[in-house]
């Protein structure tokens, strides 16, 4: 028996239809065009995409044949993915609303997400994704940092009118937090000071500043990796049920992407 490999997933070619800066460190680009026919519906609340970063001086036209690339390109030229949560999808439209956390010059999705214009190309793959509340929980814990903020605001979104919890979302600066709709039986808890990734306690410990409701909740952690993992231990002191729990590590702080994805093979990158 030979292993098959597995068949390039497809790529949506689209452009930015609008950019706007939601904060000092968030930027919202508004995606669509002729490829948004390609795109499936999201089968998810946290659905996410793939976008793909090809070198715009080797002049590759998109769809790229990424096996092909493989073998044919020095490895410094190979297209690269960075992982973007879809914030919105307006079928009507036919558009798909990506945030970007944007800090400077530090990475290449970013930067890119900062300069963008109305009209630039954009290829990416997806969606992926497998969280969306469950209508059937007592109460709902959703907890994250900006990067995890477009799957929270969409999450909070997706609750039913009725439902109770807290989303406790942690920030570098006060005027990061944004307004978000949720239902009025959920409160929005928002802790400044999360140095950029380095105050790995900061959410946990916010978490720690609410009454834990009785009943069977519903959570959805994810964001800094270390952070993250302070939140699973929390997680695990309550009792809570790994069923009952969407948690990963978005990025970890003091790595880059390629090395926070390596690493997730390696013990350090375990959340379990």
């Amino acid at each position: 028996m030979t292993d098959r490999p597995r068949p390039p997933r497809p790529q949506h070619v689209m452009e930015v239809v609008e950019r706007s800066q939601l904060s000092p460190s968030l930027v919202r680009l508004v995606v669509g065009g002729p490829g948004f026919s390609t795109f499936p519906t999201p089968p998810s609340i946290d659905a996410y995409v793939k976008i793909v970063f090809a070198k715009p001086e080797l002049g590759l036209e998109p769809p790229y044949d990424l096996a092909h690339l493989r073998e044919t390109l020095p490895r410094e030229d190979i297209p690269v993915t960075r992982t973007y949560t879809v914030r919105e999808v307006d079928e009507t439209a036919g558009t798909l609303t990506l945030d970007f956390v944007v800090h400077g010059d530090e990475g290449l999705a970013a930067p890119w997400a900062r300069d963008a214009q109305p009209g630039d190309p954009i290829v990416f793959m997806g969606p992926g994704g497998t969280y969306s509340p469950d209508p059937t929980a007592d109460w709902h814990l959703l907890a994250g940092d900006l990067s995890a903020l477009p799957a929270v605001g969409a999450a909070l979104e997706a609750l039913p009118a009725d439902a109770r919890g807290y989303a406790f979302l942690v920030v570098d600066e006060d005027g990061d937090r944004i307004d978000l709709t949720a239902p009025a039986g959920v409160e929005i808890v928002w802790a400044v000071g999360s140095e950029g990734g380095a105050a790995t306690d900061l959410l946990a410990t916010t978490m720690q500043s609410r009454t834990w409701p009785d009943g069977r909740v519903h959570v959805f952690a994810h964001g800094e990796r270390e952070s993250i993992k302070r939140v699973r231990a929390l997680l695990k002191e309550r009792e809570v049920p790994r069923d009952q729990i969407s948690i990963s590590g978005y990025w970890a702080y003091g790595r880059n992407e390629d090395r926070f994805q390596s690493e997730k093979r390696e013990p350090v990158g375990k959340i379990d």
